[in-house]
């Protein structure tokens, strides 16, 4: 029975030893890919899971965004089912709606920091760093829209980021570095996932090519005022 037990114990240690050996690669293929990141482009899917309802919402259109240490420029442009567009650029975020004509200007505020640390999550980001916010755990290899991906597990260390996400999900792109899916958990059971295909990593991106371009007689409206 002993001998049972321990060739049992071994197995067990044999199948699990390949998972902690796999993220340290993960993460130095991050590494690699945050040395001179600059932007990316690509196609984006959004399925978001509303918990409350079971209800499932998918939208699909592009995104385009310049990334440094201290600032965040991005254009996601959303074509189906119903067309918008929304552009960071410093503390300032526009909505864009046009079968309404009405673009909704929104002053980011402290949440500014929140959108940085999350809404690209994994793309410019250093594998090293992962550690110093979230436990970080492996857990396989799987193909995303075609790309081979290894995907990692974040739990978040702070309390106050788990009020907002508990758990994420990246999918990192082999080769590459960069993710290729995202998914966050919220505590209420919601959960959103965003596909990226067709990655552009550091194309020539200017800060017009990351803004609105929005008609003359738009009409503005400001939320907060």
């Amino acid at each position: 029975m002993n001998s049972y037990c321990n060739a049992i114990f071994l197995a067990s240690l044999c199948l699990a030893a390949p998972a902690a050996a796999e993220l340290p690669q993960v993460l130095a293929r991050m590494d690699a890919s945050a040395t001179g990141f600059r932007g990316a482009a690509a196609n984006v899917k959004r399925t978001s899971f509303t918990a409350l309802i079971r209800e499932t919402e998918e939208e699909t259109g592009t995104i385009k965004f310049t990334k440094s240490k201290n600032d965040v420029r991005l254009l996601l442009e959303l074509t189906k089912p119903d067309p918008r567009s929304v552009a960071f650029a410093g503390r300032k975020a526009q909505l864009f709606y046009p079968k309404i004509n009405t673009v909704r200007e929104i002053d980011l505020g402290k949440q500014k920091s929140f959108i940085d640390q999350f809404l690209l999550l994994g793309f410019g980001t250093a594998g090293k760093d992962l550690g110093k916010s979230y436990q970080v755990k492996y857990r396989g290899e799987e193909t995303i829209s075609g790309q081979k991906a290894s995907r990692i597990e974040l739990v978040p260390n702070a309390a106050e980021v788990k009020q907002q996400f508990n758990r994420i999900e990246l999918w990192i792109a082999d080769p590459g570095g960069y993710p290729v899916q995202q998914k966050l958990y919220a505590p209420s059971g919601n959960h959103l996932t965003v596909t990226y295909t067709e990655v552009q990593v550091n194309p020539a991106l200017t800060p017009e090519s990351v803004s609105l371009k929005l008609p003359k007689d738009v009409k503005r409206e400001y939320p907060q005022k």
